[in-house]
């Protein structure tokens, strides 16, 4: 009995495969984004690309394991949820009133280490962010205007 499930259980995974997760990123207008717009220092910069970027940009990098269903539904659906809550791909978009917002919950996320995400941070060390990193990016988003 423990074999016939483990069988089918195997050809569900195997099946499931066909259903691929859409990995096309939206047109970037250089002149919308966040680190062109507010003239982000270079590590500033360098920081939000690494940590901030796959999940809240449309310049999403797929790792490997969006190739594998389910997790790449569920990695799709964090993506899509960032870039609903924030997208520095369309920063210029925003009105004042919305940026000064996202800038408050920018500061106060990453402050609080809420951001970046620790699910996304154990298969991205290099997003993980040092207390140097937390005060340089935090100070510097208190003087974006």
């Amino acid at each position: 009995m423990k074999k016939k499930i483990l069988i089918g259980l195997l050809v569900l995974l195997v099946l499931i495969q066909i259903i691929r997760v859409d990995k096309t990123n939206p047109p970037v207008d250089v002149n919308n984004d966040f680190i062109t717009v507010t003239k982000a220092p270079v590590e500033i910069a360098a920081v939000l690309k690494t940590a901030c970027y796959d999940c809240h940009s449309n310049e999403t990098k797929y790792p490997w394991y969006f190739n594998v269903a389910p997790i790449s539904w569920w990695a799709k659906d964090h993506v899509n949820d960032g870039r609903k809550h924030l997208n520095y791909s369309i920063w210029n978009t925003y009105n004042k009133e919305r940026q000064n917002h996202k800038l408050e919950e920018m500061y106060s996320e990453v402050e609080e280490g809420e951001m970046p995400l620790s699910s996304y941070t154990i298969v991205h060390g290099d997003a993980k962010l040092t207390a140097e990193q937390k005060k340089a990016l935090t100070e510097w988003l208190k003087t974006v205007k």
